[in-house]
């Protein structure tokens, strides 16, 4: 098979489309052929160098795929070949085939074509686990999410509305901002022009956000927590503006707030079966009853992966830049 390769970490260009040996599937696996994969931040770190495989994973970046199984491995029940799902992986998804652990597969929603699934398993997972399953976003809660117009923001905009939950974004410019509002978000920031925590508070009459999904880190830490309100949880997925930053606990303490920091793709197995699951339950008959839906900005060859990471680098693309293996674009 093909798979997109790194031979030394660098740019774009450091992502080779080169022949590699195909996957066999394991115990509880199965094999899927790839027909489409989505770009995520955490492959572009891998790219630069600063985000190696779990030990036992493939080695090649992708963290989702959609496809067809080909292969059902020992121990495996439920699935069977030719089945089309979508899947989260640890790696291997800018590949033609990848091995997937069956806890790991999702099927294809009613209603959704096989490519566009591909932008579904990452920001599903990563929005129910840290916004539901962990902060306990409630119905007339308020949600501030750090980069709405992201793949994970288009996302969490959609799931927070369908609970019942007010949703407040920050995004660069007007036109983020629209897209956003027209995915249900009810309070727009715009970051280049406008301190995030006094406007949240002038929106919330000075109550601040209940819960607020970050992606930035270090550089909004702070003023994440300013933006809190009294007994709000801060969610931290993301480190685009550094890894150590400053905190006030008098802050933290007076608020009675609470910071989890998590990450998907070093999880145990156990652990992603039970995020699968619970994302199976509770999003899929969201999406399948057409109240909630991913937002994909393009799509680009997956030989041409270093492309579509020039988009994403960019900062130009509102949802998921998803790969579309060659076979499956004829």
């Amino acid at each position: 098979m093909h798979a997109i390769t790194i031979p030394e970490p660098g740019g774009p260009e450091a992502l080779v489309w080169a022949e590699v040996p195909d996957p066999v599937p394991g115990e509880g696996e199965v094999l899927v052929e790839v027909v489409a994969s989505a770009v995520n931040r955490a492959d572009l770190l891998q790219r630069q160098g600063f985000y190696d495989p779990p030990p036992g994973s493939s080695p090649y970046p992708g963290l989702e795929c959609s496809g067809r199984i080909t292969e059902v491995g020992p121990g495996v029940s439920g699935w069977a070949v030719g089945d089309e799902v979508c899947a989260l992986l640890a790696g291997g998804g800018y590949a033609e085939k990848v091995a997937v652990p069956a806890g790991q597969l999702l099927p294809v929603p009613k209603g959704l074509d096989l490519v566009t699934a591909a932008a579904l398993p990452e920001v599903t997972c990563t929005v129910w686990s840290n916004v539901f399953m962990i902060a306990h976003l409630r119905p007339g809660e308020t949600l501030l999410i750090q980069g709405g117009a992201s793949g994970i923001g288009t996302m969490a905009i959609q799931l927070a509305k369908a609970v019942g939950a007010r949703v407040a974004v920050t995004a660069g410019g007007p036109e983020k901002l629209a897209r956003c509002a027209e995915l249900g978000a009810d309070i727009l920031i715009d970051y280049r022009e406008q301190d995030f925590v006094e406007e949240l508070r002038k929106a919330t009459d000075g109550a601040g956000a209940d819960v607020i999904l970050d992606i930035v880190g270090a550089k909004y830490l702070d003023r994440n927590v300013k933006a809190l309100a009294v007994n709000g949880r801060l969610a931290v997925i993301g480190l685009q503006g550094g890894v150590k930053g400053e905190l006030n606990l008098a802050t933290l303490l007076g608020k009675r707030a609470a910071i989890t920091a998590t990450s998907l793709r070093a999880r145990p197995l156990g652990e992603k079966a039970s995020i699968v699951a619970a994302v199976r339950e509770h999003v899929w008959p969201l999406i399948e009853g057409g109240r909630v839906r991913p937002v994909v900005d393009r799509t680009v060859p997956l030989p041409d992966a270093a492309g579509a990471h020039r988009v994403l680098e960019s900062g130009a693309n509102v949802g998921k830049v998803l790969l579309v293996a060659p076979a499956a674009a004829g």
